[in-house]
């Protein structure tokens, strides 16, 4: 048997499960449809601080990596359990980080959204790497929004690593249609950076490779509510909880396993007597596409799983501390994929008057690309062909 394909997927995750779901989703692809684009098995890690990953099944092939957790305080990042410092957790993560990268030797790197890490702690893992075996492609991952175009370029500007970034990128992989948003032409990516960018579609179809059955009874019409990992998503669980249920139907209220405890209790007090609440369901992408209506918030995992489907979507978007949100949900409302409603306009009469017409239609989105999962390993496929030519 050929030597395995090794792949790491990297993610910092320090709030929600967006960055290491996108990531453990492209491992799946990967392990599936790699080896017969490439001739060889295929071996990965998924890094990640978020000990709540684990709980997600693995493709054949792969394992986690580990990292002591960090997350987000009033100053800033913190660490999320360790007694340490900050400087010295960071410190401790670049090291796992080149000692699993030098050991493991991959032929890709695939870093999500933050291209050299939290306070840069991939970059000398990258620099090692690179230098030991320069011929690793190294792709940074980006979802299709990242924040409004004058935010994004500073945080660019402060990076500060021009020179270091355009001999360490290979390429920039958009997870997004580019009719629909485009992230190069905003300036959402550098300059520098602008002629690697491919545009993969949304990581839609595909995401439920291995659906598992559910307990819940869909057997009466049905609308759900979700707000992904549930971090952040309070407010709109219970307010949506509280709303009128169009008649004859049942509303899942899902707060994801994120939610506080005391936040899931205020949820279930708002919820009327046709709505129930839990903490996860099995098989969320299915019911989607079964359910007469969803409300949401506007994270890209939670819009991806509603794009994939024809069913009537209302978003309503976080738009503090980022504007991401609110930028992906006018982007897809302009196209028609989705209704949206802003935080200050959040009621219960709103949503309910919304459910009320929604679940009378569905919503063709056939137009829009969202095939990004399949389209992946043939990118990965020709990345590293053009290393063998180089090579040879």
């Amino acid at each position: 048997m050929k030597d395995p394909l090794r792949i790491v997927l990297y993610s910092h995750d320090s709030q929600g499960l967006g960055h290491v779901r996108r990531n453990l989703a492209l491992a799946h692809h990967l392990s599936l449809a790699l080896p017969r684009l490439v001739g060889r098995p295929v071996s990965g890690l998924l890094a990640t601080g978020l000990p709540q990953a684990s709980r997600f099944p693995l493709p054949d092939g792969f394992d986690w990596l580990a990292l002591p957790g960090i997350t987000k305080g009033e100053r800033g990042y913190r660490p999320r359990h360790l007694d340490a410092s900050m400087e010295s957790l960071i410190d401790l993560r670049s090291h796992l980080l080149a000692t699993a990268l030098l050991r493991f030797r991959p032929h890709l790197v695939v870093v999500d959204r933050h291209p050299l890490g939290v306070r840069k702690e991939l970059r000398s893992p990258l620099k090692k790497l690179r230098r030991r075996h320069p011929d690793t492609r190294v792709v940074l991952g980006l979802r299709e929004v990242l924040d409004a175009p004058r935010v994004a370029a500073r945080e660019w500007s402060d990076l500060g690593e021009d020179e270091f970034l355009a001999g360490l990128v290979d390429e920039v992989w958009v997870y997004g249609d580019r009719s629909v948003h485009d992230t190069a032409a905003t300036g959402e990516v550098p300059a520098l950076l602008r002629d690697r960018v491919r545009f993969t579609g949304y990581l839609a179809h595909g995401r439920d490779l291995n659906p598992v059955p559910s307990t819940w009874d869909a057997s009466v019409p049905f609308i759900i509510t979700t707000v992904g990992g549930g971090s952040d998503g309070a407010d709109v669980a219970r307010v949506a909880a509280a709303a009128p249920v169009p008649e004859g139907h049942s509303h899942l209220v899902v707060t994801g396993p994120q939610m506080p405890a005391a936040d899931q209790a205020a949820v279930r007090d708002a919820a009327g007597p046709a709505t129930r609440v839990v903490t996860s369901v099995n098989g969320l992408g299915p019911h989607l596409g079964k359910a007469a209506a969803v409300v949401s918030m506007g994270g890209y995992n939670s819009v991806c799983e509603i794009l994939a489907t024809d069913t009537p979507a209302l978003v309503v978007p976080r738009e503090s501390p980022r504007t991401e949100q609110l930028i992906r949900a006018r982007s897809l409302r302009r196209v028609g994929a989705l209704d949206v409603l802003r935080e200050r306009d959040l009621t219960p009469d709103a949503v309910g008057a919304w459910l009320a017409e929604a679940v009378t239609r569905r919503c063709d989105r056939s137009t829009l690309l969202r095939d990004g999962l399949a389209r992946v390993p043939h990118l990965v496929a020709s990345l590293l062909d053009k290393t063998q030519e180089t090579v040879a």
